[in-house]
């Protein structure tokens, strides 16, 4: 039984601890079901990658540290120097008539210096976020590939390989010919495709950035898509069942 705070507000946000839970009860089920199959080894690597991936994102939630002492490093120094620039160029030199020329000159020079300032501290302010948004597609990226080996474990599972006219070739590929467990195979990577979907959703619930919430939709798309190829399947085999 779960023990959840009073005040931890559980139905509000993604529990990490619960989706791992979630990926190592899979990986048992198709143990059980399917203990030398290719996708019970898959099931496996996935509750790893689930325990890097909930880790990972765990870390992107506190502030990157040494960012921010070189932005206010960087501020400070830049403030220093125009302070300095006010002191060598003194306003009170406008009124002598030869120096207003030269004052000028280095008055539209310093404006021009505090607009590019300005801009590069803009950079500086936006790293952390930059560098935060690179270590999620990294991630991002390592769950893509295995969304692509599941889908490549259900290429092969055929409802056609259930039917009384089915002939398999000297080249064709293990087949499951149980109905039942055909489903139940299949239904193991639909699973495995939406628990997908919510370990990508961690890293946009720990990084609050545009880019960061559409890379993450973009990843539970294909699993949406990749899982509706699927229960084609799964309904084509429930069909021939129930013939």
């Amino acid at each position: 039984m779960d023990v959840v705070s009073p005040t931890t507000p559980r139905y509000r946000s993604l529990d990490p601890a619960l989706i791992i839970a979630t990926a190592e009860r899979l990986e048992h089920r198709i143990a059980d079901r399917f203990p030398e199959s290719g996708l019970r080894r898959g099931a496996a690597e996935f509750v790893v990658l689930s325990r890097d991936l909930a880790r990972a994102a765990k870390a992107l939630v506190a502030p990157i540290w040494w960012v921010r002492v070189v932005v206010i490093a960087a501020f400070l120094a830049g403030a220093s120097m125009f302070l300095f620039v006010g002191t060598v160029l003194p306003l009170d030199r406008l009124a002598d008539e030869s120096a207003i020329s030269e004052s000028v000159q280095g008055i539209e020079a310093s404006l021009n210096t505090i607009l590019l300032a300005g801009l590069g501290f803009l950079t500086l302010i936006r790293a952390e976020e930059r560098i935060k948004r690179k270590r999620v597609f990294t991630q991002l990226h390592v769950l893509r590939s295995l969304i692509h080996v599941v889908d490549m474990h259900q290429l092969t599972k055929d409802p056609a390989a259930i039917s009384d006219t089915f002939r398999p070739t000297a080249s064709s590929p293990a087949r499951i010919t149980d109905p039942a467990d055909l489903a139940r195979y299949l239904d193991y990577c639909t699973e495995m495709l939406s628990i997908s979907g919510k370990l990508a959703a961690l890293f946009a619930q720990s990084v609050n950035d545009e880019v960061v919430i559409e890379a993450v939709n973009d990843i539970e798309e294909l699993g949406t898509n990749l899982s509706r190829k699927i229960w084609q399947k799964i309904t084509m085999v429930e069909s021939q069942i129930e013939r």
